[in-house]
């Protein structure tokens, strides 16, 4: 059975998580993503894209309430990424490498 392919964001948004671990909530995940890449990014992308993970089982989540303290916070849903998206990336990775192997390619930027 063939997987359905992840995109090039659903691919930033896992690396996001990745590289944020215990971290991994909405507004560091948009943070992290529009630092690596040097784009800004839609906060409801994100939101979307993290249901969409969520249902195609590559990640889970959990709440945690709002502090009732006197800096009052927001309930936060923190994401962590399950073993089938860390073989998903890998996967991905050892497939971009492959095609990049044997490939002397200068890039210059204009």
């Amino acid at each position: 059975m063939q997987r359905e392919a992840l995109g090039e964001f659903e691919h930033q948004v896992l690396l996001a998580i990745l590289r944020l671990g215990k971290h991994s909530y909405s507004v560091p995940i948009v943070l992290e993503i529009e630092e690596c890449t040097g784009k800004e990014v839609a906060p409801a992308a994100v939101y979307i894209a993290l249901r969409r993970l969520e249902k195609k089982g590559l990640l889970s989540s959990r709440l945690t309430p709002g502090s009732k303290g006197n800096k009052k916070e927001r309930a936060r849903r923190y994401f962590k990424l399950r073993a089938a998206a860390l073989e998903r990336l890998r996967d991905s990775r050892e497939s971009f490498q492959r095609l990049w192997d044997g490939i002397e390619l200068t890039l210059e930027k204009s």
